[in-house]
């Protein structure tokens, strides 16, 4: 859990950060490809390429397209139609997806997992359910196609380290996720990529650093070694935990109007669910 909320108040910056610095003024499948990148050449230098089966490469680099390459795709467009907190407003069914995915990749059924991120989706519906703008269903659309590469690259990550026959050093394997999303994002560049909206001053330069090295190199691999260690409720609640870090972030260095009472009511829905997935996990004896 150490991990998740860690990289829950790191992931909190960037939906301000690409929402401040990059959407619209950089192009974002240069920015996709830039992170990427990044985030690869951080695990290649600890890459052994032993370690893992031909099938075992194939699916851990087929997570990485799905949730990173894909997913970064969707996201980055999402911010050309919508605001920061409509984007935040529109993760809030990712839970959902997790929770379902979750279930199915495992053949089982939890009720109660569902039932608690019904929950979590209510409270961060309460922070964020204000008017939004003439751009809805598509930017919906944008968003939901993002929350599923995303949910299913976590429940998917989670499924293949269990055919592991013995304990692997996970940061050896991981670049295979980065190269992955790397063979979905260098051809989307290439094909639909403005090189007339290129990055033009230093702060973007350090944005972009910041979010591949950091967001997408760290925090990608952390958050997912994070997920082998928790319950699926657990997984699917803390993905809505963003919504209110991301919520504080905005408010604080861009003075973003927020109501504090939704804020608080909703962030204490969003940990009563936690609290309630993490006390019936312990109970049954899952992780």
């Amino acid at each position: 859990m150490l991990y998740l909320v860690a990289v829950t108040v790191l992931w909190a910056f960037s939906f301000s950060l690409i929402g401040e610095f990059l959407a619209g003024a950089v192009d974002s499948y240069f920015a996709v490809l830039t992170r990427i990148i990044l985030a690869a050449a951080v695990f290649l230098p600890f890459l052994k390429i032993s370690l893992l089966s031909a099938k075992q490469k194939a699916i851990l680099a087929s997570l990485g397209a799905v949730q990173l390459g894909l997913m970064y795709i969707f996201f980055y467009h999402s911010f050309l139609y919508l605001s920061v907190p409509e984007v935040l407003l529109f993760t809030i069914f990712t839970p959902l997806y997790v929770a379902i995915l979750n279930d199915a990749l495992f053949r089982r059924f939890t009720p109660f997992y569902l039932l608690c991120a019904l929950i979590a989706t209510a409270g961060a519906a309460i922070i964020r359910f204000n008017g939004v703008t003439d751009n809805f269903w598509f930017g919906f659309a944008v968003v939901q196609g993002a929350n599923l590469c995303f949910a299913l690259g976590q429940v998917g990550y989670k499924k293949l380290t269990s055919t592991f026959e013995t304990q692997v050093p996970y940061h050896n394997v991981f670049a295979w996720f980065y190269l992955g999303a790397l063979a979905i994002a260098l051809p989307a560049f290439f094909l639909f990529g403005n090189t007339s909206q290129l990055p033009q001053n230093t702060e973007q330069w350090g944005v972009l650093l910041w979010l591949g090295i950091v967001a997408s190199g760290l925090g990608y691999y952390f958050w997912n070694q994070g997920a082998l260690k928790v319950s699926g409720g657990a997984l699917a609640i803390m993905n809505n935990a963003l919504i209110p870090a991301g919520l504080v972030v905005n408010l604080l260095l861009w003075q973003k109007d927020t109501d504090f009472s939704r804020l608080f009511v909703g962030g204490a829905i969003i940990a009563i669910a936690l609290w309630m997935s993490h006390q019936y996990a312990q109970k049954q004896g899952q992780t």
